[in-house]
């Protein structure tokens, strides 16, 4: 009997140890987008880019070009990359405080703009590995070390719904919200992101995934609460979904004429 691989690590995904803490979904969320590398064929033309956070080591974990920007000016870089070379295929992997807060001036417009680039926004609730501080997607009532009580909306506001915000602008071609917490949500996940990876292969404009995933260390909790608590808490805050898709509207135009069909009859 001949054995068949059905699973492996993706090539574009290096082989080494990871520096995330046990129980965090930037793992997984990792390995979806080196899938996509693979499956699009991008290895030699793809460029990533990373802001400060725990994204800031993307170099170690995948094999291709990475650039580190400040903190929050991901997307001005990436927008940079894209426009001086529009060949290569430019992604960004960012936190919700550097994408949500430090960088949202740099969000909107690049949205508003409709630069061909693909943002995966890792949406864990907190500032994660600069001090637990509160983010703009923090949850009412949750605690952070700048929000010890718990966070209020009186003084601090709502959460900020990026996924909603960005299907709002023309230039944003996709924008869905998803989450990692359990292997059926994880395969919806990769979905998403290969449809975001085609808003830009396809240059029909950004293409936007927020990943719901938990940040074990500042919830202070085990992974297995921890991925509970986004099932429950950050899910009712963050209803997963998809928000917009152009690229529909564009592979139906696009699509190879079918002989005898009444849109090509003569």
């Amino acid at each position: 009997m001949v054995m068949k691989q059905v699973f492996g690590r993706p090539e574009t995904l290096c082989d080494g140890a990871t520096h995330y803490c046990g129980g965090c979904g930037h793992g997984v969320a990792h390995r979806l987008v080196a899938e996509a590398l693979d499956h699009f064929g991008l290895h030699d033309k793809a460029v990533g880019v990373a802001p400060a956070g725990c994204s800031v080591m993307l170099y170690d974990y995948f094999d291709v070009d990475t650039i580190e920007s400040a903190h929050g000016r991901a997307l001005a870089v990436a927008t940079g990359m894209k426009r001086a070379n529009p060949s290569l295929f430019v992604f960004t992997y960012q936190g919700d405080g550097d994408l949500a807060s430090i960088g949202m001036c740099e969000t909107i417009h690049t949205a508003n703009r409709g630069e061909k680039i693909t943002v995966v926004f890792i949406n864990n609730a907190v500032y994660g590995m600069t001090g637990g501080q509160m983010a703009p997607t923090t949850l009412p009532g949750q605690k952070t070390t700048t929000t010890p009580l718990g966070r209020s909306t009186a003084t601090e506001g709502a959460p900020i719904k990026m996924a909603e915000l960005m299907a709002g602008f023309d230039g944003v071609a996709y924008s869905e919200r998803v989450a990692v917490y359990d292997a059926r949500h994880v395969l919806r996940a990769r979905k998403a992101i290969y449809r975001a990876f085609e808003s830009q292969i396809h240059q029909a404009g950004m293409g936007f995934v927020e990943v719901l995933s938990p940040c074990v260390t500042n919830l202070k909790m085990s992974p297995e609460k921890a991925q509970a608590w986004v099932a429950e808490e950050m899910c009712a805050a963050f209803p997963l979904g998809l928000f917009k898709d152009t690229l529909s509207q564009y592979e139906k135009e696009n699509a190879p004429a079918v002989e005898g069909s009444d849109a090509h009859a003569s």
